[in-house]
């Protein structure tokens, strides 16, 4: 039976904060041996993961999956590169894209779709320390309003 997540099971928070996203798309990724069973389980993190094409293919680095507990001596390296599965076009687009100077390549979301682990990859731009305060700014103003909304509401 195909079961299919709404929730993200490992999320970048970090990533809206450091980068402005432009695009996304959606790939998937070869996994060995206990790996989904450590992601199905919430033991992966996208902090510091960046995606790169290397000869031709696209690979996910940094992207930390914990060795599955209950599993064997051949438990599978927390840290390894993991190739994704893109076609040959979306990674020649991808790639062109992140040419340009100041663009990244970024892991967003890992989650469970009909069965199989899928990432979801942001092209973004990094954020100069400026915009960092002004999203902040703009945050808190936003929460002021809401909460004042609220108040008045009563």
């Amino acid at each position: 039976m195909n079961k299919t997540y709404d929730k993200p099971l490992a999320q970048n928070r970090k990533a809206s904060h450091d980068y402005h996203i432009e695009d996304t798309i959606e790939a998937g990724i070869e996994l060995k041996g206990t790996e989904i069973k450590s992601i199905r389980r919430g033991s992966a993190n996208l902090k510091d993961a960046y995606a790169r094409v290397y000869k031709g293919e696209m690979y996910v680095y940094n992207m930390h999956i914990a060795p599955y507990e209950e599993g064997n001596r051949h438990n599978h390296d927390p840290l390894r590169s993991r190739k994704l599965l893109l076609k040959r076009k979306e990674i020649d687009k991808l790639a062109g894209q992140i040419q340009e100077t100041g663009y990244s390549l970024i892991p967003l979301k890992l989650y469970i779709k009909n069965g199989f682990c899928k990432v979801l990859l942001g092209v973004g731009r990094g954020k100069k320390k400026y915009d960092k305060r002004e999203d902040l700014k703009r945050k808190q103003m936003k929460r002021d309003v809401d909460r004042a909304l609220k108040d008045r509401m009563k």
